[in-house]
């Protein structure tokens, strides 16, 4: 899915100038095209939270935990393509909010954190909730797992600071940024007005025209080449050219995990997902047909995308392109290293090839023929039968079946972490026009795929946005059903209802001899917790009801919940994750 930034808001010459520091940073985001913020108010925050009531046009969202305010800024800002924003008050605000802010920088999502401080005047006494050097110090908590971090100590220099996090977050690799912003600083007189975002970050996407040659030649000289495609590619919203580089050359595509929708499954040149819950046909080509030239394309190959470091993936010349220089070549030799924008670079990629077929360069004769072959022989799925079970409780293959059948072509699925990302990876499809948004990849963060599709479905109003999450999630960060209700947002939630933590579960199962502990609980009423925080509802207990229940909470136009009652003990496509343990467990990483 293509992600595009809103235009910047044009700066009225007149009533710009005295803003206050909360004000103009208000302001500010305006222009940058933010149009919701999310942030749950308390005491040294108030000011920024009341200058609100001066600027037209930005929404403020008000989750039920603040981890959900960072989750659903996440969501806004991997839908919009542009920043998101979440605002927080000091002490206790800023910390809960750390995972999500984490799983921003693991996602490289740009989201800026404003959180509060203690009166500057307060310093070193030992006031409440004091987020300073002599208490919880949230500027140095944030640092680690943020490109910037800092406080304001001057109150004319906010716009200046503002604007440089603003680019921080939004150029090269992009992430989150946290300000730190003190209470008496927020009503002061701030210096400047906002600035439209090409006055202090221009935008630029860079390649490296020598790489992109020499990817060029290996591609036409290779007799098994292939692609796999990383979130790089989706967030640089270059799915086309993906596709266009895909039929040029009749190159095979497999998808890394949080790659699933750069390339469309139903494509006849699709291998679908590779790494964890990696499709056979994926598994198969990568890995043992002999691959002699990989493209890699917007992927770190860590280890959900490499099926564990599978040594085998690098047998072959391996080109990678990655927006950060420092992913290149870190767990596999490189032949190539191309450093640049995934979207630029398969561009000028596309260039090259076109003129070198022009004067008479072509791949080896006889792939497509030979790749049609190796697909009708193979299944894209480990288990197709049980995808038509009438077998109660419920397969959670027939439900990702069911599912499939029944989600708008355009949906926006966002996947909790747990058996159901390892469910719906494997076994929905992505179609070209759908997207799958998940934070399974070096981080996740369960609760993610439940808070974040609120900020999705903000960001996407007349897009159907469908959270596909487990019922451990769901007790996670199931309160913000009730934002959504609050704030009108028809999320459609699938809960995959079977009393445990399913995919710890099976992993103990398969390592320790069947051995596990602290991974069941008591099932709860999914669909009743819902209806309580007044959204819609059904309890789904039998194959065949899931797309009638579908339909339904998609008409009743409100947030819905689905809590469908799945078999336990169906074991997830989950071994690749498990033989990695086993290495990091022996120490075996190479």
């Amino acid at each position: 899915m293509p992600m595009m930034t809103a235009s910047p808001l044009p700066v009225p010459a007149d009533d710009m100038a005295g803003l206050s520091v909360a004000r103009l940073i208000l302001e500010q985001l305006k222009r940058e095209g933010v149009r919701t913020v999310f942030g749950i108010p308390g005491g040294p925050a108030t000011p920024l939270f009341d200058a609100f009531h001066g600027v037209p046009g930005l929404r403020l969202v008000s989750p039920r935990h603040e981890a959900g305010a960072a989750f659903m800024a996440l969501g806004d800002a991997r839908v919009r393509g542009g920043v998101g924003v979440c605002l927080l008050t000091t002490g206790p605000g800023a910390t809960n909010a750390i995972t999500g802010v984490a799983a921003a920088r693991t996602d490289s999502l740009p989201v800026l954190v404003l959180t509060a401080q203690t009166a500057t005047a307060s310093f070193g006494k030992g006031s409440l909730q004091d987020s300073t050097e002599s208490g919880v110090d949230t500027v140095a908590l944030f640092r680690p797992i943020t490109k910037m971090s800092a406080m304001l100590a001057n109150p004319a220099a906010a716009g200046v600071l503002l604007r440089q996090a603003l680019r921080t977050a939004m150029t090269g690799r992009r992430g989150p940024v946290h300000l730190s912003i003190p209470t008496d600083l927020m009503s002061r007189p701030a210096a400047g007005t906002p600035l439209a975002p090409v006055q202090y970050r221009p935008s630029t996407q860079l390649f490296d025209r020598e790489a992109v040659r020499r990817c060029a030649m290996h591609l036409l000289e290779a007799r098994r080449p292939a692609v796999l495609a990383g979130h790089g590619v989706n967030l640089a919203g270059a799915q086309p050219e993906l596709l266009e580089l895909a039929e040029l050359l009749s190159l095979p595509v497999a998808t890394t995990p949080k790659g699933k929708g750069a390339f469309p499954e139903t494509h006849p040149l699709s291998l679908r997902v590779f790494g964890l819950a990696s499709s056979p046909v994926s598994e198969r080509y990568l890995l043992s047909e002999g691959t002699d030239a990989l493209l890699v394309l917007g992927s770190s190959l860590h280890e959900n995308s490499t099926s564990g470091w599978d040594p085998r993936l690098g047998a072959g010349l391996v080109m990678q392109q990655d927006v950060d220089p420092a992913m290149l070549g870190r767990n596999y030799p490189l032949a190539v290293a191309m450093a640049g924008d995934a979207r630029t670079t398969l561009r000028e990629l596309l260039f090259e090839l076109r003129r070198r077929i022009a004067r008479g360069e072509t791949p080896p004769d006889g792939a497509r023929a030979a790749f049609a072959r190796f697909k009708a022989g193979a299944s894209p799925f480990l288990d197709p039968g049980a995808m038509s079970s009438e077998a109660l409780p419920i397969k959670p293959q027939r439900l990702m079946a069911e599912l499939d059948a029944a989600f708008p072509d355009d949906a926006l699925i966002f996947l909790d972490v747990g058996c159901n990302t390892l469910w719906a990876t494997h076994y929905l499809s992505a179609t070209g026009r759908n997207a799958f948004i998940h934070n399974w990849g070096e981080f996740a963060a369960m609760g993610y795929g439940v808070a974040a599709a609120v900020g999705g479905k903000l960001a996407a109003p007349r897009r159907p946005v469908i959270a596909v999450v487990g019922d451990g999630g769901f007790a996670m960060a199931g309160m913000e059903v009730s934002t959504a209700v609050t704030e009108d947002a028809p999320v459609v939630w699938i809960v995959l209802n079977d009393g445990r933590l399913n995919a710890v579960h099976h992993g103990q199962t398969m390592q320790y001899e069947g051995r596990t502990i602290g991974t069941e609980f008591r099932r709860f009423d999914a669909a009743g917790v819902a209806s309580a925080l007044g959204a819609w509802s059904r309890r789904v207990a039998r194959p065949g009801d899931i797309a009638d229940a579908v339909a339904a909470a998609l008409a009743s136009g409100r947030p819905a919940v689905i809590d469908v009652l799945i078999d336990p003990d169906e074991v997830p496509p989950i071994h690749s994750r498990v033989r990695a343990l086993d290495k990091l467990f022996a120490g075996d990483i190479r």
